[in-house]
């Protein structure tokens, strides 16, 4: 491979990891929101890459969900027919998880024997290669935490899993842009500031998710009859973690602050810059970001139906890629 055709071969390949990494981050979300996450109650890293495909094997699988807590407290009486549309989306996440991982380690493994990998990129490729390892074995601990008395997904373990999934889509983004662009660094700035307001409340909102907390206090901006929920406070220290009331109340202010920040950010970099480019991302994600907030609210009032549940989860992930192109572009500035 010579060099042109080397960098459009890597540039392809990451691209087309960071999409799939944007789409599995998509699928997990309409898992969670279809209530399908625990319907699949044994991990076989090998053999799970196959679906059931006998009525031998579907009853099996089936006899294994008949024993779980889920099963027993929340969906006792399901059919087997009931039961495929909910394991379609947990066995459809857990199979892109391994194509993902094909797509990635492959071409890897090609490109570092043949030597075509540049080591300014190699530490990072390899980070984000343990990541998706420990991604893996991430999910499955978070689905544990549903398959033992309590049939609920632990909040705090999809929060871990939602957060590895954007740090590495972080990773593959910052380096596709390290290899066509050059260096940057992250820098203690306005920019990582955004990024951890940003980054923040979509964990917020995993805490939400987690504990099914948008299905309450379905009008805005009150909660109830005040601005307040009656019952905030009421968990202590832990308060914002484990009362769903709490949870979203944290997630809707600072949505709120977030969305004040980022517009803030945005005018700076549309005023200050001279590059066309960051001009340009930013004016669409000042635009987002408002769409991502009143989408938001949509959501709530609606009682977070699926589809508007999943777009407002993939709103979020387009401005965590928009902010990370943008930092990574005003570092390469500052430094140039």
């Amino acid at each position: 491979m010579n060099s042109i055709s080397n960098q459009i071969y890597i540039n392809t390949w990451l691209y087309t990891t960071i999409v799939m990494v944007v789409l599995m981050i998509l699928i997990g979300g309409i898992t969670r929101l279809t209530d399908s996450g625990l319907s699949m109650v044994e991990w076989r890293p090998i053999w799970g890459f196959l679906p059931p495909i006998t009525d031998e094997e579907w009853k099996r699988v089936f006899s294994l969900y008949m024993s779980s807590p889920e099963y027993i407290f929340k969906n006792q009486g399901m059919s087997i027919i009931e039961f495929k549309k909910i394991f379609f989306w947990e066995y459809f996440h857990r199979l892109w998880g391994r194509l993902i991982g094909i797509v990635f380690i492959i071409p890897l493994i090609i490109f570092y024997l043949f030597n075509k990998i540049p080591n300014s990129i190699l530490l990072k490729l390899l980070t984000i290669l343990f990541l998706g390892s420990l991604q893996a074995i991430i999910g499955w601990w978070m689905v544990k935490s549903g398959l033992v008395n309590d049939p609920t997904v632990s909040q705090y373990r999809l929060a871990v899993h939602l957060s590895n999934a954007l740090l590495i889509l972080f990773l593959l983004i910052w380096t596709l842009l390290e290899f066509k662009n050059g260096h940057s660094k992250i820098k203690l700035d306005f920019s990582f500031i955004i990024f951890c307001f940003l980054f923040t409340t979509i964990i917020a909102g995993a805490f939400v998710a987690g504990m099914d907390a948008g299905l309450m206090y379905n009008e805005y901006p009150l909660m109830g009859y005040s601005f307040i929920p009656e019952n905030y406070g009421e968990n202590g220290f832990l308060d914002p973690f484990e009362n769903p009331a709490s949870a979203q109340f944290h997630h809707r202010h600072i949505a709120l602050f977030t969305t004040i920040c980022v517009l803030i950010y945005c005018y700076r970099n549309y005023t200050q810059s001279s590059d066309g480019i960051i001009k340009k991302y930013s004016l669409f994600m000042s635009a987002i970001v408002c769409f991502q907030f009143f989408l938001g609210i949509f959501t709530l009032i609606n009682m977070v139906p699926i589809f508007l549940g999943a777009l407002h989860q993939t709103g979020a992930v387009i401005l965590f890629i928009f902010l990370t192109i943008i930092m990574h572009r005003l570092n390469i500035i500052r430094i140039n």
